[in-house]
């Protein structure tokens, strides 16, 4: 788990140039190797980053980081991103949420909507919405992912086709160069997808370290969904893929 602002730092700066060095962290912060060498070593034994010769680099792109982690990663960028997008959700509107840390801000941004119909199978969101004292909570059934509350699996998607609502918002665990939405267990994008497809609009909120991640299971294209809400621009050409669908992005 990221312990300190320094980690959080670190993390910044591998998601941007994708590896650093213990010497270079250490001029950076103006602090020992020795300090340097401890935070790269509790950031790997929580799985976030891999040691390599001299420094550290992303852990691989085939196995997601901790919930807890990720909860820690860019949490201010996700409230904010959570905020905007629940700009364009109006009261008395049906949607779905899906299993991220992302979802469940935009889950604690909802709370001053009114009469809301929320599907999810998300356990957190769901807990989270049970403060809302006029909301209808609906959780799918399916098998639970412990580590992360989240429900997947084919009964899960089964009921999410029971429905036909007004948004969709997701997460994801990476967008590539493509414009693909990624992300690592295929149970889960399973459902992911009979939700975006059952949404007569769908959202993807998601933070810039997306954008420098891997992961191997596909889940759309961005050019089918019709808002993505981000903190930072993506690249030129994920950009130009945006404007040629006519998907509006929302920056913070």
């Amino acid at each position: 788990m990221v312990q300190n602002f320094r980690q959080s730092e670190i993390l910044d700066i591998v998601q941007k140039q994708g590896k650093v060095t213990v010497d270079g962290l250490s001029k950076s912060f103006n602090v020992t190797v020795q300090t340097i060498r401890k935070d790269l070593n509790e950031l790997c034994d929580s799985g976030i980053l891999r040691r390599v010769h001299g420094g550290a680099i992303m852990a691989s792109g085939i196995e997601n980081i901790g919930y807890e982690e990720r909860r820690a990663l860019a949490s201010d960028a996700k409230e904010a991103i959570a905020k905007i997008c629940v700009q364009h959700i109006p009261d008395g509107a049906s949607l779905f949420l899906n299993i991220g840390t992302s979802t469940e801000a935009v889950a604690r941004a909802l709370l001053k909507h009114n009469n809301l119909m929320v599907i999810t199978n998300n356990l957190n969101v769901a807990n989270i919405l049970g403060n809302g004292s006029n909301f209808e909570v609906i959780v799918a059934g399916g098998i639970l992912r412990r580590a992360d509350g989240g429900l997947v699996g084919e009964v899960t998607a089964d009921f999410m086709r029971q429905f036909k609502v007004d948004y969709a918002v997701i997460g994801t665990s990476a967008l590539d160069e493509d414009g693909d939405l990624l992300d690592f267990d295929f149970r889960e994008v399973k459902v992911s997808q009979a939700i975006i497809h059952n949404a007569r609009k769908a959202f993807l909120v998601s933070d810039h370290s997306k954008f420098e991640r891997s992961a191997p299971v596909k889940i759309v294209s961005l050019t089918e969904l019709d808002m993505f809400f981000t903190d930072k621009l993506p690249s030129a050409t994920v950009c130009k893929l945006c404007d040629e669908a006519q998907v509006v992005i929302k920056t913070i």
